[in-house]
């Protein structure tokens, strides 16, 4: 979702003829869009707006901006804390961003800017949000044919620990003909795989006349695209599933193999206590529906440990949930309180940071060996990617290919480049750059936990 609000913010001030530069000493601009998820993702952001209080003083003319959840999270708080700030802008105000910067420039040092939302506000807004959305400009974000698009604001689900509800507001689902004209324009920008966003994207639910349109439904449309080569959609929870998503998945061609669907604990439990509307029985029973109706689907997952009260006996419960379903990958995360919520208000943080340290480790050590156990099953197989463009680790790859008739060795000249497969799984492989950006076949000949090693391929 940030990534998102970045790239429609970046284009809505481009089009106001601002020029973005990686050279924050350059800036007469700068915004922190920022996480409420973790409070160590505010911890980070604080850091960062503390390094810019010298320049700000020395500098009448720059300007702080401070965007996304944090913002509407602490609003005047902001303002009133650090002096540096000049404007606090929450995720439902971004369409007004760009009228900030604006007024802040021309009133520097006079009145700082506050923008979120305030309960109770109507479809107005909602109104604007969608203009913001759908007049998205396309801007250079390294991989052009790759794009996330938001499908639905908001979320109503209230787990007891987290923030979302309170900073993104309640479940709104975007009309079926917006998503459908914004992916056209994506699709014709030459974006090859699209990304549908949502906070629970399974819950999707638009009224259409005398029709409630679903998921499945939108991914139907969605797949007519002509040029549209990969559908993916995330996050998934898991009490809002209908079987037509899982036939979608496996009878419609641009859908990828590939479901995130959160578990958070294999403790009932701790679950009650997280408010997750579901118990461990039936989140199995929905994984196994899956592998039933989706040939190959791989799954990944979210886990929280050291959530209050959280015994030795419901960790290894959540150990066990893991071994059972077998991941391709996870997202673990320590427990960390967010004010405002139920488990802040009500649940003693009784679990020492040790132990969810200690806790999380023990998960992560687990996932991967399943992880590295499972994908050795590729060696020797040919798989279809998605190529994303140069490796950020080009050394995990940089041995020499022998040549068969000479005892020496030739060195591989070609980059490494690195790619994806439907079911999420990374690719790392030598090839001409000119792949950058197309679906090709390639071999696998290694495999770690996390990555598998191949030959160049060929283009499909």
């Amino acid at each position: 979702m940030n990534k998102l609000d970045s790239e429609l913010v970046r284009g809505q001030l481009e089009q106001l003829g601002y020029q973005f530069t990686s050279d924050s000493d350059r800036a007469g601009v700068i915004i922190f869009n920022t996480c409420s998820v973790r409070q160590h993702a505010e911890d980070k952001v604080i850091s960062k707006i503390g390094q810019f209080h010298r320049r700000h003083q020395d500098d009448p003319e720059l300007i702080l901006a401070v965007i996304g959840c944090m913002a509407q999270r602490l609003g005047r708080e902001l303002l009133n804390t650090y002096r540096q700030v000049d404007i606090v802008c929450g995720p439902g105000q971004l369409h007004r961003l760009g009228l900030l910067i604006e007024q802040a420039r021309q009133n520097r040092r006079g009145n700082r800017l506050l923008a979120i939302d305030e309960p109770g506000e109507g479809s107005g807004k909602n109104d604007e949000l969608e203009e913001f959305d759908t007049s998205r400009s396309f801007v250079d974000t390294g991989q052009p044919f790759q794009a996330f698009l938001r499908i639905m604001r908001g979320c109503n689900n209230f787990c007891s620990y987290c923030i979302v509800p309170y900073v993104r507001g309640p479940e709104r689902s975007r009309p079926m003909n917006h998503i459908l004209a914004e992916a056209r324009r994506l699709v014709a920008a030459g974006v090859k795989e699209i990304t549908l966003l949502g906070q629970a994207v399974n819950k999707y639910r638009f009224r259409d006349n005398d029709r409630t349109l679903q998921l499945a439904d939108v991914l139907e449309t969605l797949n007519e695209i002509e040029g549209l080569k990969r559908l993916r959609f995330v996050t998934n929870y898991p009490s809002h599933f209908d079987d037509r998503i899982f036939r979608a998945m496996a009878d419609l061609k641009s859908v990828c193999p590939y479901l995130h669907i959160c578990a958070q604990s294999g403790s009932n439990r701790v679950l009650r206590a997280m408010n997750r509307r579901y118990s461990v029985e039936e989140y199995l029973e929905l994984i196994e529906r899956a592998r039933d109706l989706v040939p190959g689907i791989t799954v990944a997952g979210d886990f929280i440990v050291g959530f209050p009260g959280e015994t030795d006996r419901d960790f290894q419960a959540t150990a066990e949930l893991m071994k059972k379903v077998r991941f391709k990958n996870c997202f673990i995360f320590k427990y960390s309180p967010r004010p405002g919520t139920t488990a802040e208000t009500r649940l003693p943080d009784d679990i020492p940071l040790e132990v969810k340290k200690s806790r999380n480790w023990e998960l992560l050590a687990l996932q991967n060996e399943i992880a590295f156990e499972d994908s050795q099953r590729f060696i020797g197989q040919n798989v279809e990617i998605l190529v994303e463009g140069y490796s950020k680790k080009s050394h995990l790859n940089a041995v020499a290919k022998n040549d068969d008739q000479a005892p020496d060795s030739k060195t591989i000249s070609d980059p490494q480049l690195v790619g994806r497969t439907g079911g999420d799984h990374i690719v790392v492989f030598n090839g001409p750059k000119t792949l950058i950006g197309q679906i090709i076949n390639v071999t696998v000949n290694k495999a770690s936990a996390l990555t598998l090693f191949a030959e160049s391929g060929v283009i499909i």
